[in-house]
């Protein structure tokens, strides 16, 4: 039996060190679209904010005793609650009897327990209109002062990027490595490559924290 002739491989339009290179430009790409690419829809934003508004304003729920804060914009109130070490700030236009939004400041199962006692990763919600006007800003501050140290999320939106680089000029901003239930700190620049991997975060240091002091209590 004849055996059938195969065609021969079609060369590659580049050559292969230059194909490679490319190739992980294109994902440096993808990564850096995938860390800044969180979108919540107005609609829902507007659904979400409704529904807690009215449990602040239903006497009996677990969200009706939260306490009012300092600190707040003109016109707004701060009413936070504390959930399992965890913090949440509503925030509340009383002369529209509507919610502008809310921060809450989670924990880290990402982090050991002595850790856990320090940080925490804030994630906000705030209606369109409400957006752009330092809410959030005074909102992260109020954690800040209580000596917090704020770490970012794995992945943000475009305005949460800013924020925290805004909050950055009054504050410590770093970047952390957290690997194995520890922070490793990377510096205050690092490169672009570094700082698209999942494990880099930012970190921001509250009040009465330096990074002396978190070596020094055995964070770092």
């Amino acid at each position: 039996m004849t055996a059938l002739a195969l065609p021969p491989p079609t060369p590659l339009r580049l050559p292969y060190g230059r194909f490679l290179a490319r190739a992980a430009r294109a994902l440096d790409a993808v990564r850096t679209e995938l860390r800044i690419d969180v979108r919540h829809p107005p609609a829902t934003i507007e659904t979400e904010l409704d529904a807690l508004h009215r449990r602040l304003r239903t006497p009996g729920d677990a969200l009706s005793g939260c306490a009012a804060l300092p600190g707040a914009p003109p016109g707004l109130v701060f009413r936070h609650r504390e959930a399992d070490g965890e913090h949440y700030v509503y925030v509340e236009d009383p002369a529209r009897g509507r919610l502008a939004g809310y921060t809450v400041f989670n924990r880290l199962i990402e982090v050991d327990r002595r850790t856990d006692r320090h940080v925490r990763a804030p994630h906000s919600k705030y209606a369109p209109a409400y957006q752009g006007r330092g809410i959030a800003t005074a909102v992260y501050e109020w954690a800040l002062g209580r000596g917090f140290c704020l770490i970012s999320g794995a992945r943000q939106s475009e305005g949460a990027y800013a924020l925290w680089h805004a909050l950055g000029r009054r504050h410590c901003l770093g970047f952390v490595a957290i690997r194995d239930k520890r922070m490793r700190y990377l510096g205050a620049e690092i490169e672009p490559a570094l700082r698209e991997d999942l494990h880099t975060r930012m970190i921001l240091l509250g009040r009465g924290w330096s990074l002396r002091r978190l070596r020094t209590a055995g964070l770092l």
